[in-house]
């Protein structure tokens, strides 16, 4: 058959430029190789586990509640690390916290218990209660307040060594030292206050925005929180039977993790502690460098509430497990 004189123009073309004519009845450039699913690497692991020190695999709200029975306002520390700053506090009908914000990193809420209404820079106040998951980016300035005739439960995520910032616009009087002991001095700062971006909100109410919608489903985008140094995600699905012992999970070089039970059980498989379950409002924590698996406990739906310093945090499987749980 002739060639058309398109294509003979195009052979021309071709040749004064010095290319090759591929032949015209050639097929297509194949389409690149898919990238593998997982890669091989070497990862290192010490060889002797750094220690839990006073924190522990879970903490267990039953406990931490009857410690302090009788009490209506009161501090618990549940982890302390290099990363992570976190406590449950219980505060009194009617009692307030003062205006305040952090100056280099956001601080994240789970209110549990009883009613706190939050006022925030730039929001509308409003009242959370129950599965409210808060936060507030640094620089923007907080208030809170138990409402109603009981007390306020939450648990409070920090970055370890940020303390509090305390306005001084308008001749308000200087706080006491902070907790490290270190005296407040009045200053002039340009820095602005922070935004809310992206996933990151004033609130999500759990069981409105997430259990009311759906029985087993986990919300989409899964992420609460998240910058450059803070990661919160809701992991979500219907129990299973618990994953046999030899799925070890994953690890993480020089990166703790810990979790918020929010609804139902988790099964935990971590080195050297062994198998537990944690229940709603427990906490879990894990140090850098152990195997750890987590899995949704079989015979309801279950969801636990990640912590990362990282939203991309390293995770190392075994070789064997093509880079999955």
């Amino acid at each position: 058959m002739p060639m058309s004189k398109p294509i003979m123009l195009a052979c021309a073309a071709a040749l004064a430029a010095g290319t090759a004519i591929p032949a015209l009845a050639q097929s297509a450039a194949a389409p690149p190789a898919p990238a593998p699913k997982a890669l091989l690497a070497y990862t290192p692991k010490p060889d002797t586990l750094p220690s839990y020190g006073k924190n522990r695999p879970v903490t267990r709200l039953p406990e931490v509640l009857a410690k302090h029975k009788g009490q209506k306002s009161w501090t618990e520390q549940v982890i302390l690390t290099s990363r992570f700053d976190t406590r449950w506090v219980q505060m009194a009908p009617g009692e307030k916290l003062s205006t305040r914000y952090y100056g280099d990193d956001r601080v994240m809420w789970v209110v549990w218990d009883g009613q706190i209404k939050f006022t925030i820079e730039g929001q509308e106040p409003f009242v959370a209660s129950k599965g409210f998951l808060v936060q507030v980016p640094q620089r923007v300035r907080y208030s809170m307040e138990t409402v109603g005739d009981a007390p306020s439960l939450r648990y409070e995520v920090t970055r370890t060594g940020q303390v509090p910032n305390f306005p001084a616009d308008n001749g308000e009087p200087r706080p006491p030292n902070a907790p490290n002991g270190m005296p407040y001095v009045k200053v002039s700062t340009p820095t602005p206050p922070d935004t809310y971006e992206g996933v990151n909100k004033p609130f999500v109410d759990f069981f409105k925005d997430v259990v009311a919608k759906d029985p087993v489903k986990g919300p989409n985008p899964s992420l609460v929180m998240m910058d450059e140094g803070n990661m919160s995600n809701i992991i979500r699905g219907k129990g299973v039977p618990t994953p046999p012992p030899s799925n070890k999970g994953h690890f993480h070089v020089g990166r703790d993790e810990f979790w918020f039970i929010l609804e139902g059980k988790v099964d935990y498989l971590i080195q050297d502690v062994g198998l537990i379950t944690a229940n709603a409002g427990d906490i879990v924590f894990v140090p850098p460098g152990r195997w750890h698996r987590a899995s949704w406990a079989d015979g309801q739906t279950d969801t636990r509430l990640s912590f990362n310093a990282n939203p991309y945090t390293f995770h190392a499987f075994g070789p064997e497990s093509g880079g999955e749980q």
